[in-house]
């Protein structure tokens, strides 16, 4: 079923870059035990401000993942819609897309579908939409064929 393998690629992108958001904490952590146990002086304080500068950094993207993982649950079981909506693949003369979050795109039966939020600038041209209706993006008519 398209809606649920695209459902999957998202949430596996999001794992993936969670893993690797959560290594880099780790390891700055494990950097910022092991400064401590150097010895003080001007070096010492720029490293372990420039440490929490990147911890704060990867604690943002964290939650920004988080906020993505929340949207993605919300659709888990969208039903099928007239008007392109949140959790929709919709398929187009251009292009293939599931509303939904922005991760890396993904191939599918020989077809790419781009994975995108409903606040991008396609996606919320497209919100409301019906089967049939075009929308005008980057000086291109872009026709809706079908809605799964």
């Amino acid at each position: 079923m398209l809606p649920q393998d695209l459902f999957n690629h998202c949430k596996n992108e999001l794992t993936k870059k969670l893993k690797v958001v959560e290594g880099r904490k780790r390891d700055l952590n494990q950097t910022l035990f092991n400064n401590h146990k150097s010895s003080a002086g001007d070096k010492h304080e720029t490293e372990r401000a420039m440490v929490q500068l990147e911890q704060e950094k990867l604690g943002e993207q964290i939650k920004s993942i988080e906020i993505h993982q929340q949207i993605l649950n919300s659709i888990q079981k969208v039903e099928k819609s007239q008007s392109v909506r949140l959790g929709s693949v919709v398929l187009t003369n251009k292009a293939n897309y599931y509303i939904s979050i922005p991760v890396e795109s993904c191939i599918l039966n020989s077809k790419t579908y781009y994975c995108i939020s409903a606040q991008s600038p396609i996606g919320s041209s497209l919100l409301g939409k019906k089967v049939g209706d075009s929308i005008q993006f980057n000086n291109q008519m872009i026709r809706i064929e079908e809605l799964i």
